[in-house]
């Protein structure tokens, strides 16, 4: 073989395992390639929140919360899929703590532990108080490194109006405006706008927050240590000799670059979100690439070749699932979190009926949203109803409170039903008026009194975290009786696949025969998920992708202490 290139670690994919991956080689003193495929470097990492589910860490112990691995383990494993074997998720709940301490050691990247409940908290081993769930810093200052024009833009729903970064405090302040709440607002349009010169130049925030902030740190202690990244540079084969992965065919400006890997190729380019073909063939709940909040890239290119060398997968069928709130032209779904908590709406399918809870965990709600399609053909779209106070208060996806109807986004008019009486309103989605009326009725009964016989909404601490704190008796409830009254569709979607590579405790892919197969790792959506098909708490997507990586990294240097 006649090689055009060659380093240690050859990195595939730029979302925040990959980055993290990169750096604990570099700094092991490797001699590190990063490929991306995309124009744009960051992977969903980037459009993410970045919330980390990390165990027993320092951070949570700072906080005043001692937490226990052993009891991650049993909760974890409680939920996981029968086929995920223990040693990976004791691998997952017993690295990840060094995994976040060496992190924010060796990159510009902070952490604080959050009162966030895991999402099964009841459960043995949950933790209904929180702080396993992880949230960023935001890097104050201003990113100066030129990379900043080719980092991946946060989600639309994680940002103001889809360009200028914010943090979870600045984020509640707009959801629920407390006095003077308009001071944030100034503050972070000031901040923006006036980034001159810069601002004639790109339309990039400067100041990183959630998924920026993390891939913005990682990418910043990569610099430094001269990492290369190359962008629009698609793998297109593994090389495979005596048995092991020796290297890959990297492409780029019309040219295939062999590139050795010494010491190992580690897999981090995400799950087959956006590959329709591939998900009707594999997923036959989450089939829409349309509904996927996961970005264009992810089109389980890595997994295919990995599969093609002998590589066994797992869980194929398997996604993050999600309601999501899907605006015409945009390129994929936004996820709907917090509305589904908020007092004084619900979710309805195509009969007019309430069938869930609706302020359970997205993911909960994603598959009994894509369960009910299947089963009954009425939740594709499910309707999210709401009356003129939801309206006042608070935000349905891409309608915003304070800006008038008629100011919205003209995709967003499209989409939005509004009519005087629920009569009208049921007219306008097609549901039978007579059952939209009892069941709006049936609710708000019991939603005076602060209870939910039908479905336990608000009775869960998870589901009380997004609730609005002013509202009593319970924070998730209150009548929908003042007109007008509003109607958006939500579908059943995801924020990407998780099944992928199989692997085993270090991340190596194993074969078809249950062997790992020399110089190959997989990490992130890249990998079948420890989590199996659950969801055990906030972060447990980029929490294990940056473990794994940790993990990988250092397996594939022989690094031991």
């Amino acid at each position: 073989m006649n090689w055009d290139k060659e380093v240690d670690i050859l990195v595939i994919g730029s979302g925040a395992g990959g980055l993290l991956s990169a750096l604990v080689a570099a700094n092991n003193n490797a001699d590190v390639l990063i490929v991306e495929k995309e124009k744009l470097w960051g992977g969903t990492s980037a459009t993410s929140g970045a919330g980390i589910w990390i165990p027993d860490s320092d951070n949570a112990k700072a906080a005043g919360f001692d937490d226990d691995t052993e009891d991650a383990f049993k909760y974890v494993r409680a939920l996981s899929a029968d086929n995920v074997p223990d040693d990976n998720i004791r691998a997952y709940v017993e690295n990840a703590s060094d995994m976040l301490r060496w992190m924010q050691e060796k990159a510009p990247v902070g952490y604080i532990a959050y009162p966030y409940p895991d999402y099964h908290a009841e459960n043995p081993g949950g933790s209904p108080t929180g702080y396993r769930t992880h949230l960023p810093l935001p890097m104050e200052g201003k990113y100066t490194h030129p990379s900043i024009k080719t980092m991946r833009h946060p989600s639309t729903a994680a940002s103001l109006f889809g360009y200028i970064n914010w943090d979870i405090t600045e984020a509640y302040t707009f959801l629920f405006r407390p006095r003077f709440w308009w001071m944030t607002l100034a503050r972070m349009l000031a901040n923006y706008w006036l980034d001159l010169p810069f601002r004639f130049t790109s339309d990039k925030d400067r100041r990183l927050t959630q998924g920026n902030a993390l891939v913005g740190g990682l990418r910043m202690a990569l610099n430094e240590k001269d990492v290369p990244l190359w962008l629009e540079s698609p793998m297109e084969e593994l090389i495979k000799e005596k048995g092991k992965i020796v290297g890959a065919v990297i492409g780029q400006n019309g040219k295939n670059i062999h590139i050795r890997a010494r010491k190992g190729v580690i897999l981090a380019a995400g799950g087959f979100d956006k590959n329709q073909e591939m998900r009707e063939e594999n997923a036959p709940l989450y089939q829409s690439a349309e509904y996927s909040g996961g970005t264009s890239g992810n089109t389980g290119d890595s997994i295919r070749a990995g599969a093609s060398i002998g590589a066994e997968t797992m869980n194929m069928h398997s996604a993050w699932a999600a309601p999501v709130w899907y605006v015409p032209g945009e390129n994929g779904g936004r996820l709907c979190s917090m509305e589904r908590a908020l007092p004084g709406g619900i979710m309805v399918n195509q009969n007019g009926e309430r069938y869930l809870n609706e302020a359970a965990s997205y993911h909960i709600v994603g598959q009994q949203m894509a369960q009910r399609a299947l089963d009954h053909g009425d939740a594709n779209p499910t309707w999210f109803v709401f009356d003129a106070d939801y309206r006042r208060k608070y935000p349905a996806g891409p309608l915003l409170p304070v800006i008038p109807d008629w100011l919205q986004e003209g995709p967003v008019q499209l989409i939005m039903k509004k009519a005087k009486t629920l009569s009208e309103l049921a007219a306008q989605i097609d549901v039978d008026p007579a059952v939209l009326e009892a069941t709006v009725s049936r609710f708000n009964e019991n939603a005076a009194k602060g209870e939910d016989p039908d479905f336990q909404r608000g009775e869960a601490a998870y589901d009380k975290m997004y609730g609005d704190p002013g509202v009593t008796p319970n924070p998730c409830l209150a009548p929908i009786d003042k007109g007008p009254y509003y109607a958006m569709p939500i579908y059943p979607g995801d924020i990407g696949t998780n099944g992928g590579l199989k692997t085993d405790a270090k991340a190596r892919v194993l074969s078809d025969k249950g062997k790992p197969i020399g110089g190959l790792y997989a990490i992130g959506n890249n990998a079948a998920s420890s989590m199996g098909e659950s969801y055990p708490g906030a972060g447990v997507t980029i929490g294990p992708a940056l473990t794994f990586g940790y993990i990988a990294a250092r397996d594939a240097l022989g690094v031991n202490d």
